[in-house]
């Protein structure tokens, strides 16, 4: 499995309009939920952010990366940018602009930390970070990722 198999242009929102760290969120379970991953949003936005509250997924650098556990029958993740930026808590006190949210089966602990692992290695990279920024479609940010990951073996699961 790689993260491109995931995140295709479908699950990409560009730009996002929440205006702080509940709204973005919403909107990316929206773009989950209308791929059919996600049936009870309320349920699954609870999950974010009963995870967000035992320690914030502000990374730093302008990226966020809220997840949780919650049933659903594959993994989901969904990115948006937000050009303004949204106060995430991060630990460099920044906003993030780059916002994943990885939603996974509960019975599947292993995988959600490959996930994590993998999207983290990516987005941590300047170069990465400045070109999704830059963009300004799905499909644009998705060649991205795509030509990054390219470099990295495939997750097992």
């Amino acid at each position: 499995m790689k993260l491109i198999d995931l995140l295709t242009p479908e699950f990409i929102k560009v730009p996002l309009q929440g205006r702080n760290k509940i709204e973005v969120i919403k909107e990316l379970i929206d773009v989950i939920a209308e791929q059919g991953l996600v049936d009870e949003k309320e349920k699954a936005l609870q999950a974010v952010l009963d995870r967000e509250k035992i320690m914030t997924t502000g990374v730093g650098h302008g990226v966020a990366i809220p997840h949780c556990k919650y049933k659903c029958p594959r993994f989901a993740i969904a990115l948006g940018v937000h050009p303004e930026g949204v106060d995430f808590e991060s630990l460099d006190q920044k906003p993030a602009h780059i916002i994943f949210l990885l939603i996974g089966p509960e019975d599947d602990p292993g995988t959600h930390v490959r996930l994590l692992s993998r999207i983290s290695r990516i987005i941590m990279k300047e170069e990465v970070r400045s070109r999704i920024l830059q963009s300004s479609s799905p499909q644009e940010i998705y060649e991205i990722l795509k030509a990054e990951e390219s470099q990295y073996f495939e997750l097992s699961a």
